[in-house]
């Protein structure tokens, strides 16, 4: 039986920064930091974007819907891989798009489908405090959504693709035009979003400014090592990764030196 008496309710679940004119970062500021995922909102002149989506506790498009400069514009969510902190909130949006790899997993979630901490599997707890992240106290959140919430009842609804996105291919906004990269290593079938004219990229967990994880189901560091090379030769001007702060260049060439040294490349 779990001890909810200790635990405060939010009074918001997600947190709302301004990246810059057009762009937007939710967080949700009470999920452990392991999973403390960052979603990033764009604004198009034809249409919006919604880049992954959070852990599915609380729904995530009341808080999209509003940051959109026109009212019910289409909103494209792009799900960089299919992690539970990056799909919570897929099946609210009409449009759903992610890598054929991870198609099936993101239609029926399957690697970890819990917020309770001895739910999740050992082996998972081992390579998380191996890769440098604080222990996991009995639950994943540091706060209840609302009064009477059972943390025992979440579950990661995930939800079929309506599209596909492979590299080389592009995602429109109308004035904003962002390229697919295919960038495995932390999953089979992690992508990256890149526009050329700005040099923004959107990496998800192919690279952010924290300890990577690389040594778990569907990781491989000779896929990461391919990844790190194809980052380092684009000509970025700031990087925002699926956790931590952004970054610039300079910053993503010292990240990838530190994991090729860890890694004898």
């Amino acid at each position: 039986m779990l001890d909810l008496s200790d635990y405060p309710i939010a009074e918001n679940w997600f947190t709302i920064t301004k990246v810059d004119d057009s762009t937007d970062m939710l967080l949700e500021p009470n999920v452990h930091i392991l999973e403390q995922a960052n979603m990033f909102f764009v604004r198009g002149s034809e249409r919006d974007m919604i880049i992954d989506t959070g852990m599915g506790i609380v729904p995530i498009a009341p808080y999209v819907d509003p940051l959109s400069a026109k009212p019910h514009s289409e909103i494209i969510c792009v799900s960089t891989h299919t992690h539970i902190d990056h799909i919570g909130g897929v099946h609210e949006f009409d449009i759903r798009l992610v890598h054929p790899i991870e198609a099936d997993e993101m239609a029926s979630p399957s690697i970890m489908n819990t917020i309770v901490r001895d739910e999740i599997d050992p082996a998972l707890l081992d390579l998380f405090a191996s890769s440098g992240y604080p222990p996991l106290d009995e639950l994943l959140i540091t706060a209840l959504p609302h009064e009477g919430y059972d943390p025992r009842s979440y579950v990661l609804k995930g939800a079929p693709a309506t599209g596909l996105l492979e590299e080389g291919d592009t995602v429109e906004l109308g004035d904003r035009k962002y390229t697919v990269l295919h960038v495995p290593g932390h999953s089979p079938g992690s992508i990256a979003l890149f526009e050329e004219k700005t040099g923004v990229l959107f990496a998800g967990d192919a690279i952010y400014d924290g300890p990577l994880i690389y040594d778990g189901p569907g990781m491989r560091v000779e896929d990461y090592i391919v990844t790190m090379k194809k980052l380092q030769a684009l000509d970025v001007s700031i990087v925002h990764g699926g956790h931590d702060p952004s970054f610039d260049k300079k910053r993503l060439d010292e990240i990838v030196e530190k994991y090729f040294r860890i890694w004898d490349v």
